[in-house]
């Protein structure tokens, strides 16, 4: 005998004579607000992205020629592949950083609320405070970067004024910054945890690295996901701590893509082309944030005895 509760009911009529409830009233003003700070600004680029505008000229349409433009010009794909690099080691370091530092602040520490707190601070203060600091602090004479590495016999390094370390310079600040907030997320997935796992471990007598590594990093794995597609949105599109610090120099040396587009679009004044790369840069984003998605559902754990 199958019975029916009121909540397997079928919904009850309108009732004669009453007006029926509208709610599109109470989500126009979300859609109306999505429309124009999100929806409109893209489509307008793409629309730009198909002309030839440069500021002060008039239009013309040329339609797919500001993209077939892309594929011949060097300093672009220079630039997609500083910021490919730059986004690589900018979310490699902070995710082995902050999950050392996760495992570190997991223990049952004095003072650790208080160790926290302190370990958060870079990532509250601003961009371009940041970046001030640390061009001081780069700097080959008067730094203390250089001051400190003579303390160990080690000679003045050029950092951020030299071709070759300038990258690896800006990811050190990217990475000073950001560790915590790797820190934070792994920190949530580490007491989540199920104890059963490391209680059978301990009982078949495995060591600390045993544990780490056959339970805890690939239980852990859903939330460094999540850290790796965080970082990874971020960092490319990374420019107030770079434009503050290096101007996208020496050179060209630390010029990304977002850079770049600023360059064409602002100080060349060239909006069409400036779009294109804006619209190629947008879908590179999405396809990663895509992949780092798809890899995140992959890894997801669930409740034993969870079939889903």
């Amino acid at each position: 005998m199958v019975t029916t509760t009121a909540t397997d009911a079928a919904p009850a009529a309108p009732v004669a004579g009453r007006p029926r409830r509208s709610y599109w009233i109470f989500i126009l003003p979300a859609v109306v607000t999505v429309g124009a700070v999100i929806l409109f600004p893209w489509l307008f680029t793409l629309w730009m992205s198909v002309n030839e505008w440069k500021v002060g000229e008039s239009r013309h349409f040329v339609g797919l020629a500001n993209y077939l433009r892309l594929a011949g010009d060097t300093r672009f794909f220079d630039a997609l592949w500083r910021t490919l690099l730059y986004t690589a080691l900018s979310v490699v370091a902070p995710i082995v950083l902050g999950t050392l530092a996760a495992l570190v602040f997991n223990e049952r520490l004095p003072l650790r609320g208080l160790l926290r707190g302190i370990f958060v601070m870079p990532m509250m203060a601003t961009p371009v405070a940041i970046a001030l600091v640390w061009t001081m602090m780069f700097n080959p004479q008067l730094g203390v970067l250089n001051y400190l590495l003579s303390l160990v016999g080690i000679g003045p390094q050029a950092w951020v004024y030299h071709p070759l370390s300038v990258i690896p310079s800006l990811v050190m600040v990217e990475t000073w910054q950001w560790t915590p907030l790797v820190m934070l997320i792994v920190l949530g997935g580490l007491a989540a945890l199920p104890m059963e796992p490391y209680e059978s471990a301990d009982i078949d007598g495995a060591n600390g690295w045993q544990k780490f590594r056959y339970i805890t990093l690939p239980l852990i794995a859903p939330f460094l996901l999540l850290a790796a597609m965080i970082r990874t949105v971020d960092a490319l599109k990374s420019f107030d701590i770079i434009y503050a610090i290096t101007q996208g120099g020496p050179g060209t040396a630390s010029e990304t893509i977002n850079l770049y587009l600023y360059s064409v679009a602002f100080a060349y004044y060239d909006v069409g082309y400036g779009s294109a790369i804006a619209i190629v840069f947008f879908v590179l984003i999405v396809v990663l944030s895509l992949v780092l998605l798809h890899l995140r559902q992959k890894s997801r754990w669930t409740e034993i005895g969870d079939d889903r």
